[in-house]
């Protein structure tokens, strides 16, 4: 990390970092219930993650982590929306620290390594099966958009064909 106390300093190491280390700046805090679980206080947002805004417009409001953008520093949340000047309405870019985690996304294998670190056997256990649940949840939503798609092909081919035969 940085040495320096200069502001001028601080800023430039924040600008100027890597992407890797840009991640860490990507931290929130947890809910009370998660850092009493797995004995931490912060860990980076990722997509997938429920968060709970409480700062700002949107102060109280929940949802999932839709995008993390590293470059900018900045997450977005479904639900989160403004309307912009030409009436196209967009996610708000929030600041990390203005969010805490409800619920990690524990899909990734590395992230839910680094997440058993320093907890107990019955904890690690417990994040398996979590995950596990949450990757069959991912799976159905699968399905289910792809069913959705194969329903508006036939529909689509449907109304093709019935154009045909008017036009015949």
């Amino acid at each position: 990390m940085i040495e320096s106390k200069q502001p001028r300093k601080q800023r430039k190491f924040l600008f100027n970092a890597p992407l890797h280390v840009r991640r860490k700046f990507l931290s929130a805090h947890l809910s009370d219930d998660l850092i009493t679980k797995y004995k931490r206080r912060s860990f980076p947002i990722a997509k997938g993650d429920t968060v709970k805004v409480v700062r700002g417009d949107f102060k109280g409001h929940t949802g999932k982590v839709a995008e993390v953008d590293l470059k900018k520093g900045i997450v977005k949340v479904e639900g989160v929306l403004i309307t912009k000047a030409d009436g196209k309405r967009v996610m708000r870019p929030l600041h990390p620290s203005n969010l805490i985690i409800t619920k990690l996304n524990l899909t990734d294998p590395v992230r839910r390594k680094k997440l058993e670190r320093g907890v107990s056997e019955e904890v690690k256990e417990e994040i398996e099966k979590e995950a596990e649940e949450q990757i069959r949840e991912m799976e159905k939503e699968q399905e289910e958009v792809k069913e959705k798609e194969e329903e508006k092909e036939e529909k689509g081919s449907e109304k093709e064909v019935k154009e045909n035969e008017q036009t015949s």
